[in-house]
C-alpha cells in the first residue's frame, strides 16, 4: 500500500501571465509543502479562459469584442509550459492552457514533471459557443505517469458519461477534471453554495468518480471573468463517491491523502465492479447519432435551442 497525497486548486486566472505564473508557483509552493505528488490546476490557467460564451442571441459587436480578447495561442512544447516544468521538478502537475496548432486553437490540459509532458488533453465537448473560439478534440486516452495510470477531460466533459467511461476502460485509476466552470447564466443565485451549476458540478463529480470507480480530482476557476463569475468548489473524491476534500465555494488549495490501490481495490473488489459488469453488447443505443433509424431523434425544441 503506498499513500498518494493529492493538492487540487480553486484560483483565478486572468490574462496577464506574470500574474499566472506567480499564481502557479504559489500554489506549487503550497502543495509541496504539504507533501503533495500531485498538483492539478483549473482549466486556462495560462491566460485565462473566455471572457463570454457567445450564443445564437450575440451581437455582432460582443462577437468582435469576445474574439479580441481571447487567450494566447500556446505550443505544446513552447517556452511557457517548459517554465512549469521547471517549477514543478518531481511534483507531477496538471493544468489547462489554450494550445496552437497551426491556425487552430484548443482548449487543452497536460500532465507534467519537470522531466516533460507526460500527457496531453484537447477539450472533446463544447459548450454553446465556445466552439466560436475553440476547435475540438476527438479522443480520451489514459497515460502511464510515476502516480499510476491518469486521464483527462475538461469541464463540460464531465457532463457526458461516456467521457469518463473511456478513460476507466483505458485504464485510468485517476482522472483529473479541469474547470473554468461558471454558475447559471438564468435563474441566478446570491450564493454560489444556492447556485444550481454549482449544485450540477458537484454532482456530476461524484457521479463520474462512483460510476467508474475510479479518485476523481476536480479543479476550477475562482472569482470573476469578463461576464462568467466562477463556482470554485475543487475536489478530491474516491471511488465509492465520498468527498475526501474540498475548497468548497472558495479559492483554496483541497488537500488529502489516498492509497489508490487500495481505494480501488475497496471499490471493485466486492459485488458491484462497474467495468466488469459491464453489458456492452445491448449498448448500441447509448452511441449512436441522434436521428439514426430506430434511434430517438433530437427533441424539436432542443433542436431550435441549439440550431
Amino acid at each position: 500500500m503506498t499513500d498518494l497525497t493529492i493538492s487540487v486548486a480553486a484560483a483565478e486566472f486572468g490574462r496577464d501571465m506574470d500574474t499566472c505564473y506567480r499564481t502557479i508557483g504559489d500554489l506549487i509552493d503550497r502543495a509541496r509543502a504539504r507533501g503533495s505528488r500531485l498538483l492539478v490546476l483549473p482549466e486556462a490557467c495560462l491566460g485565462g479562459y473566455l471572457p463570454s460564451l457567445g450564443g445564437d442571441t450575440e451581437s455582432e459587436e460582443a462577437r468582435r469584442r469576445r474574439l479580441r480578447s481571447l487567450p494566447p495561442a500556446l505550443a505544446l512544447d513552447g517556452p511557457e509550459l517548459r517554465r512549469i516544468a521547471a517549477m514543478a521538478g518531481d511534483l507531477v502537475v496538471t493544468l489547462g492552457f489554450c494550445e496552437a496548432d497551426g491556425e487552430d486553437r484548443y482548449n487543452a490540459a497536460v500532465t507534467l514533471t519537470g522531466d516533460g509532458v507526460l500527457g496531453s488533453y484537447r477539450k472533446v465537448h463544447q459548450p454553446l459557443g465556445e466552439n466560436l473560439c475553440y476547435a475540438a478534440g476527438s479522443a480520451f486516452r489514459a497515460f502511464d505517469t510515476p502516480l499510476g495510470r491518469m486521464g483527462m477531460q475538461i469541464c463540460y466533459d464531465k457532463a457526458f458519461p461516456e467521457a469518463a467511461r473511456a478513460l476507466a476502460l483505458d485504464g485510468a485509476e485517476i482522472i483529473t477534471s479541469l474547470s473554468a466552470w461558471p454558475t447559471a447564466r438564468t435563474a441566478t443565485a446570491e450564493r454560489l453554495e444556492d447556485d444550481r451549476w454549482t449544485q450540477r458540478f458537484d454532482i456530476f463529480d461524484r457521479a463520474r468518480a462512483v460510476e467508474n470507480q475510479v479518485v476523481w480530482i476536480a479543479s476550477n476557476q475562482a472569482g470573476t471573468f469578463g461576464s462568467l463569475r466562477f463556482v470554485c468548489s475543487a475536489k478530491i473524491v474516491g471511488p465509492g463517491g465520498e468527498v475526501l476534500a474540498t475548497t468548497g465555494t472558495e479559492p483554496g488549495l483541497a488537500t488529502t491523502t489516498v492509497d489508490v490501490e487500495h481505494a480501488l481495490g475497496l471499490a471493485r473488489g466486492g459485488g458491484m465492479y462497474n467495468l466488469r459488469d459491464r453489458r456492452p453488447e445491448i449498448y448500441d443505443s447509448v452511441v449512436a447519432r441522434h436521428g439514426v433509424v430506430g434511434q430517438p431523434s433530437v427533441p424539436e425544441g432542443l433542436a431550435a435551442a441549439h440550431a
